[in-house]
């Protein structure tokens, strides 16, 4: 609670009639009223420490509402589900770090160290899903992994895949770079009884060492990978979600071949990969990572994202089209309306659109 009020602390500085009373202050002392939060910014500063972990603290937060609208057309789907804010797996890429600005908290790393936890997640699902309408599709872990280790205190996601599996008819996605996704495997295949659910797991590399300096608290890739052919063997549609692939780090036919060929063993339903958008709050975290570890590479991004947050649409071409290619090599059932949408042009102008295609069947 200290931490994130100082946070937003830091956010509100004194306007011109707040300095002029501070100048003043040694001779007529008066307290000074803050600027008032609003919204989502002030549910978060009201809300409570429950546990701490490795440089995180879990909070709680009285959130009003758990199934989100998604207005964009560019989408393929029309709800969102989070069961957290931020998420600990500290991907030096994420774009979803902008998402804790709403609650003036700016600095990159809250994102990764200010971990929010939603309350009577459940409860407000079943109220929310009446708005639902036949043939919407509701996407889990758009912003922050429902699988994080924030699941296994306060298994939030189960309460939802619970609430889920008592309705009929709906089409789910969910998204995770994360193996505790197996303790829910019964859950999940009662949603899928009656239901429409597409699972995809997040791996951007099979070389391990490269993974956890990319993301640093995740489970290996090779977990991962195994979490798929699990949920295949157990009825589950699961596939491969290589996003982001970043340039001249992960983007290699070496690398990519390796990825298509263990998801092909591991019987996915599908690779869907997409360049790596690049928003300036994920800008100011991965040009230090670069220069850290690929100090080289630091001018090649810098001027490859100097006035845009995503790619040409040339080299998201050529790279579904290497995918393509490993999936036929490999004789896997990929999924072609994910490949096949990189070549539209408004697949590079938003990562949560991209990077979620591959999250439903076609």
């Amino acid at each position: 609670m200290i931490a994130v009020a100082n946070n937003v602390k830091q956010r509100y500085p004194l306007n011109s009639e707040q300095k002029a009373n501070h100048a003043m202050s040694s001779l007529f002392p008066k307290p000074e009223a803050p600027s008032p939060l609003v919204g989502i910014a002030r549910l978060a500063a009201e809300g409570e420490a429950i546990a701490e972990g490795h440089q995180v603290e879990y909070l709680t937060l009285d959130n009003r509402s758990l199934l989100t609208r998604c207005n964009s057309s560019r989408m393929p789907f029309q709800w969102m589900i989070n069961p957290y804010r931020g998420c600990e797996f500290a991907c030096k890429y994420c774009y979803a770090r902008y998402t804790h600005e709403f609650m003036e908290l700016r600095d990159g790393l809250d994102f990764e160290r200010l971990i929010f936890v939603k309350q009577n997640a459940a409860w407000f699902l079943r109220q929310e899903l009446k708005a639902v309408r036949k043939g919407e599709r509701i996407a889990i872990g758009t912003a922050t992994d429902p699988y994080q280790p924030a699941e296994r205190k306060f298994a939030v996601t189960q309460a939802i895949l619970e609430e889920l599996a008592e309705h009929k008819g709906l089409s789910i996605g969910l998204i995770t770079k994360s193996d505790m996704i197996l303790r829910d495997t019964a859950l999940l295949r009662e949603i899928h009884k009656h239901n429409r659910l597409s699972i995809s797991v997040t791996i951007t590399t099979m070389n391990t060492d490269l993974a956890r300096k990319l993301e640093p608290r995740a489970p290996r890739p090779d977990l991962r990978m195994k979490a798929v052919q699990q949920l295949s063997l157990a009825g589950l549609r699961a596939g491969i979600n290589c996003a982001p692939v970043l340039p001249q780090i992960t983007d290699s036919q070496p690398d990519l071949e390796e990825l298509v060929r263990q998801a092909a063993d591991a019987r996915a339903a599908f690779v869907f990969c997409n360049a790596l958008f690049l928003k300036p709050c994920a800008k100011n975290v991965l040009l230090p990572f670069l220069q850290e570890h690929f100090p080289k590479l630091v001018p090649v991004y810098e001027h490859m994202y100097a006035d845009r947050a995503y790619l040409p649409s040339h080299y998201g071409d050529r790279v579904s089209a290497l995918v393509r290619k490993l999936c036929e090599k490999y004789r896997m059932g990929h999924d072609r309306r994910s490949t096949d949408r990189q070549h539209d042009p408004l697949a590079h102008q938003s990562a949560p659109d991209a990077t979620q295609l591959g999250l439903f069947p076609s």
